[in-house]
């Protein structure tokens, strides 16, 4: 943990000094933990309130991530891609995979249609291929991924399910922060992200993997061997989706998508790991269990 260095100005107040992974970590381990004592109560008492935290939770995300296109920029038709993105949530309710299916074909529809007459019928759009490739992009990474999380709920066991996830994403990043401070000295991906190294990976893959271990063996009562390839897919998809949020952010030349969370950044950079995860879930359950 890290410990406040004082600026040896006269009157100054005291500095946060940053850990080696990059964070604020007493402010993210406070978030961390106002969070998840948050949802364990949503999924014990309060299930279906589930569906409604993640469809709140995709509109800050689709709002952060579209403020810092715009501001980079990229011409985002936000009131379908928030209008849909929610279609995309609330249809899986009545209708299951189908309607998350629905919700997104329907919303990348009204986006190209919407980008395509933003100024009229007799303007043509500037970067219309650019603004359009972006915006299903976005309506993939953010709502649909999103859908999955909220299909986890709805089977008898589902907050079983949705507790396999986070606590595999969850100790699969612990893991692989504590490895990477402790033993990190060879650089997984340098030119996305820098801080990510080998050994935090291992660390992830051991704590990912127990942890969906446990959890599918205690939780959803199935034989622990599930576990394995949960616990090495959801590591997979954590990593890869937090690499993909820091190329996005490389290219966009900034450093957080917003400042919603003190010692994470934005939503979406907390939940960076858990959409693609999300997805990686609702397949090897749906197959496996």
């Amino acid at each position: 943990m890290s410990t406040p260095v004082a600026n040896t100005d006269t009157g100054s107040e005291p500095t946060p000094k940053a850990s080696r992974a990059g964070r604020n970590l007493p402010a993210a381990i406070a978030v961390g933990c106002a969070l998840g004592f948050g949802l364990i109560a949503i999924l014990l008492f309060a299930p279906y309130v589930w569906i409604g935290v993640v469809a709140i939770a995709m509109v800050v995300a689709t709002l952060e991530v579209g403020a810092r296109l715009r501001e980079g920029g990229y011409v985002i038709p936000m009131v379908p891609l928030l209008v849909g993105g929610q279609a995309t949530i609330w249809l899986t309710w009545p209708f299951g995979a189908a309607g998350a299916l629905g919700g997104f074909g329907g919303t990348v529809l009204v986006c190209l249609i919407w980008r395509l007459l933003a100024h009229g019928l007799k303007t043509a759009p500037t970067n219309y291929l650019r603004d359009v490739s972006v915006t299903v992009f976005l309506t993939a990474w953010i709502p649909l991924f999103g859908a999955f999380g909220v299909l986890l709920i709805y089977p008898e066991d589902g907050w079983a399910r949705v507790f396999c996830m986070l606590l595999a994403v969850v100790f699969s990043d612990v893991g692989g922060y504590a490895a990477g401070v402790l033993f990190g000295k060879h650089p997984m991906v340098p030119a996305i992200s820098p801080k990510k190294s080998w050994e935090g990976f291992v660390g992830s893959l051991i704590g990912g993997v127990t942890a969906a271990v446990l959890a599918v063996t205690f939780l959803l009562e199935q034989p622990a061997w599930v576990g394995i390839p949960l616990g090495i897919f959801l590591v997979i998809t954590g990593t890869l989706g937090d690499l993909v949020e820091s190329q996005v952010k490389r290219d966009l030349g900034i450093k957080d998508m917003g400042t919603m969370l003190p010692g994470h950044g934005g939503l979406m950079d907390r939940i960076d790991s858990i959409l693609p995860s999300a997805a990686a879930t609702w397949i090897v359950l749906a197959v496996l269990a």
